[in-house]
């Protein structure tokens, strides 16, 4: 299939399931106006190959319908077909992990294991650039992150957003084998980037020009729930 012939399929998917440009261009991690630059204006000319195959799955499709060369099939092989609306009622399952991140001084990895589960809305999920697969919550230890985190709230974790694609926010990271959550700031110098980590709460300590390749950025923070007293 060529490039007009993979935009018309990839509009038509996103018309007939009520997609939206903006949260598709999140779930890429690129910007808000991606998709439909792509689809609208011809840029870029062909959808990446991790994007392309990010897309087939999310709309359950043969990544051949976006563009993808597919030489062992003839044309007729791989339609789009009768699509398929997704359940509002899909709900991923996301992993409560054994394990607990310090917003303080850091704490030593320990058990990985799975404690549990809570249930999310698939498409809410989506809406905000995420997919189910590489998520996990696990718990707060500590108030260095106060009042942003507090000590017991959960954190979601998009392990997908890490250092790859590492910009300014709250990351979870391993920084001397310790865990800890922290939030990281981008700055230029020596003519590299360097990193600042440090704590919402003031009255802990904050680490400025650090090298990145001393750092493990495990993932994002996405989203947090507390117990209201």
């Amino acid at each position: 299939m060529d490039e007009n012939g993979a935009r018309a399929a990839l509009a038509r998917l996103i018309a007939d399931r009520g997609e939206n440009f903006g949260a598709l261009s999140r779930l890429l991690g690129r910007n808000a106006a991606y998709i439909q630059q792509y689809i609208r204006r011809g840029t870029p000319r062909k959808l990446d190959e991790q994007d392309r195959r990010v897309l087939a799955r999310y709309f359950g499709v043969d990544e051949a319908v976006l563009g993808a060369p597919a030489p062992d099939r003839t044309p007729e092989a791989h339609p789009i077909g009768p699509i398929k609306r997704r359940s509002s009622k899909a709900i991923a399952s996301i992993p409560r992990l054994r394990l607990e991140v310090s917003a303080g001084v850091g704490m030593v990895p320990g058990d990985e294991r799975a404690k549990g589960a809570i249930g999310f809305d698939e498409r809410w999920l989506h809406s905000l650039g995420l997919l189910p697969e590489n998520l996990s919550i696990i718990d707060v230890n500590g108030e260095s992150m106060a009042p942003t985190l507090n000590h017991g709230d959960n954190i979601m974790v998009d392990r997908s957003d890490a250092a790859g694609r590492l910009r300014d926010g709250i990351y979870v990271l391993r920084l001397d084998d310790a865990l800890m959550v922290k939030r990281i700031a981008l700055s230029p110098g020596r003519g590299s980037r360097e990193l600042t980590i440090s704590s919402d709460n003031p009255h802990y300590p904050r680490w400025a020009g650090v090298d990145p390749a001393l750092v493990d950025i495990v993932g994002r923070v996405v989203w947090v729930c507390r117990t209201l007293a």
